[in-house]
């Protein structure tokens, strides 16, 4: 049996060393701007499987990172809470994503399957509410994502 190193508790790591460091270092203001409202092709970076934090429900978490031209890797999320009365949107958007199943207690044994998936959402804001829809898979050459990239690079290149 081999011996394991101890791991370190936070209170056993010394970080005197980066006193001077920490007390110089600047605290920049960051001029956030949200991403506009619009129509964005994005990737799906990940996808968590949570409890919404106020009513406990069970959630998806999105993380879509813009492919651009504008905006090019920014992030938006969608958070997608599962109850009965929104069903029908949740097996819709795991559907477009090409995850077809028919019982949403194998969902948490395929999160990885939605990975990496192209999309075409809409993002809308109504008030201070904002809201991520997927429109279509960008699925391209015979069928299959892997010409994406390509398909993006020949758009930009000059007649």
């Amino acid at each position: 049996m081999q011996d394991q190193a101890p791991t370190a508790q936070p209170g056993d790591i010394d970080l005197s060393y980066l006193d001077d460091d920490f007390a110089q270092a600047e605290v920049k203001e960051h001029d956030f701007t949200p991403v506009p409202d619009g129509k964005f092709q994005v990737n799906v970076d990940k996808v968590e499987l949570t409890k919404a934090q106020t009513s406990g429900n069970p959630m998806l978490k999105w993380t879509l990172r813009i492919l651009g031209p504008t905006n090019r890797d920014r992030f938006l999320w969608k958070n997608s809470v599962m109850i009965p009365e929104t069903m029908e949107y949740v097996k819709k958007d795991l559907w477009m994503c090409g995850l077809p199943i028919t019982k949403l207690s194998d969902l948490n044994g395929r999160l990885e399957d939605l990975l990496d998936v192209k999309l075409e959402i809409q993002k809308k804001t109504k008030g201070e509410n904002e809201s991520i829809f997927f429109n279509k898979r960008i699925v391209t050459e015979g069928g299959s994502e892997g010409g994406y990239q390509k398909a993006a690079s020949e758009a930009k290149t000059p007649f």
